[in-house]
């Protein structure tokens, strides 16, 4: 393996073990929330609440900065050098501020005619809170702005440790909330919390930003820069195929406002929250490392190497994803009660929560595909494809919630979801497989397959465990030690079955592995 493969993947490991960290305590912060507020009224409307900031958040400026700053600002930086690619930060970062400035006001001004469009069926008590909770939330929309413009510039440099760790700053904040001021407090300091959490995440990268020689200088010379010219014609059409995520859950929330006397939102909201979690901690953090590496990949013509890296890392994740989804379906309704139950959250909360979690854990593979192969795309500035496979994406969701929510309720939405994240997957390999159709592939389907053959043996040995070993106690210490045996042996089952029938993804792996091993031992580890 060449150096630069082994410091993408040690990147990668770096970014996973933080990342774990950050979604660790993203779900002691759920956990949190359950605990004190279960699936009443004060829980919903905060959901609601913060749901929306969010929402902007994932289809305006996400879109923008990981698809469209990112490339951009590597291919100034490779072809103009670091000055011109800072000139043009701070020309984007000062768009990035005026339009959530402008989005901010916006969404205070007409705060209840947004809560209705999230959450149409609540009722008055409960919209009015959330309304009230979205004018302090929704300023949060202006300091994701800047941290993750922040983020672009550091991750172009190769620098992911702090951005990788900004959800262990703004999930920290909300935790010390809870065990200090939510008595005194309640749900409008839980607010405020969210929104310091946040702002916490633009200020705490300054350090990094000034040692790597950038400073922020307000810049309104839009004209002059090429560079900005192409972020606004890439951004329409990136936006719209980035959004397919945030919109397809608000679309299940949506549907979900009317089950249960409003509990159906907090239970596809606390499921899917968990699903994030578990699958964003590996999917998310190779993404953010290969991305730069794919428009430096890009801005120097070499389109096919980009092909060959999305191939191989679909693959590898691939290895990682199927096993995840086997072992979250058959303990969905275990982990969300160690999780979740306690304090307000109650049984009837755990079985409706585990079902919406076992079918969304059934996107995983799309969720994977559909982040790396898309920031293929987005690094040769390319929009057009995931824009028309977002669309899809969106419209098969929407379909399909109105055809099952009434045989399956949350269920069914979750389902609905995981149909379209495949979609949107599925849509975006085609072409990119169609237009290297001359590269070899080595048999990916056939990969696949073998990897769900040997998933579904390890859900074969874990299963008859868990409904034998589930009941043996009663304790939260005794439930989790169950887990994680159940875990361990699943691992180990998948693993052997996986070297036993020779699968080309588990020697892939456990080759790097001895070859970083044997670096150490041999003291050429940099």
């Amino acid at each position: 393996m060449s150096d630069s493969n082994e410091r993408t993947v040690r990147a990668a490991t770096t970014m996973m073990i933080i990342t774990l960290v950050g979604k660790i305590l993203g779900l002691v912060r759920e956990m949190l929330l359950a605990s004190n507020y279960g699936s009443g009224m004060e829980a919903i409307a905060f959901q609601t609440a913060s749901r929306i900031p969010r929402v902007f958040f994932d289809a305006i400026f996400a879109s923008a900065i990981s698809a469209s700053f990112i490339p951009i600002f590597n291919e100034s930086l490779e072809k103009k050098g670091k000055k011109s690619a800072f000139d043009f930060s701070n020309k984007f970062i000062t768009i990035i501020f005026l339009v959530t400035a402008v989005l901010t006001i916006v969404g205070m001004l007409f705060g209840s005619q947004f809560t209705d469009l999230f959450a149409k069926e609540l009722d008055p008590a409960t919209k009015s809170l959330a309304t009230k909770l979205l004018y302090v939330m929704f300023p949060t929309v202006v300091f994701t702005g800047i941290a993750y413009s922040f983020v672009g510039i550091l991750q172009s440099f190769e620098e992911f440790t702090i951005p990788a760790a900004l959800s262990i700053v703004s999930n920290g904040i909300i935790i010390i909330y809870y065990l200090f001021f939510n008595d005194s407090m309640g749900i409008y300091g839980l607010a405020a919390a969210f929104l310091i959490g946040w702002a916490m995440q633009a200020f705490m990268q300054v350090p990094s930003l000034h040692k790597k020689g950038y400073r922020y200088r307000l810049s309104f010379k839009f004209r002059e820069d090429d560079s900005i010219k192409k972020v606004l014609i890439l951004m329409l059409p990136v936006m719209v195929g980035t959004w397919v995520q945030p919109i397809n859950i608000t679309i299940n929330t949506r549907f979900a406002s009317d089950l249960y006397n409003g509990a159906g939102i907090s239970a596809i909201d606390y499921a899917n929250n968990l699903y994030t979690i578990i699958v964003g901690v590996v999917v998310l953090s190779v993404a953010n490392v290969i991305f730069p590496r794919l428009s430096r990949m890009t801005a120097n013509d070499e389109n096919g190497s980009v092909f060959d890296t999305v191939i191989m890392t679909v693959r590898i994740l691939s290895y990682l994803i199927i096993p995840m989804t086997a072992g979250v379906m058959a303990l969905s309704e275990p982990v969300i009660s160690i999780v979740y139950q306690r304090g307000a959250f109650t049984a009837f909360d755990v079985s409706i929560t585990s079902r919406a979690l076992f079918f969304f854990s059934l996107g995983m593979f799309g969720y994977g595909m559909q982040t790396i192969i898309s920031r293929a795309f987005y690094a040769e500035q390319n929009g057009r494809i995931p824009f028309i496979a977002g669309i899809v994406s969106i419209i098969v969701n929407v379909v399909l919630c109105g055809l099952l929510v009434d045989r399956m309720d949350v269920a069914g939405l979750a389902l609905a979801s995981a149909i379209s994240s495949t979609v949107y997957g599925l849509a975006l390999y085609v072409p990119l497989r169609k237009r290297f159709k001359d590269r070899d592939t080595n048999h990916f389907a056939g990969s696949i397959i073998k990897m769900i053959f040997c998933a579904a043996v390890m859900t074969a040995v874990i299963v008859p465990m868990r409904n034998a070993l589930w009941d043996a106690g009663s304790g939260l210490m005794i439930k989790i030690a169950v887990i994680a045996v159940l875990v361990i042996v699943g691992m180990a089952v998948y693993i052997i079955m996986s070297r036993i029938i020779r699968l080309y993804e588990a020697q892939a792996a456990f080759d790097f592995v001895k070859n970083i091993l044997g670096r150490k031992r041999n003291g050429t580890e940099e």
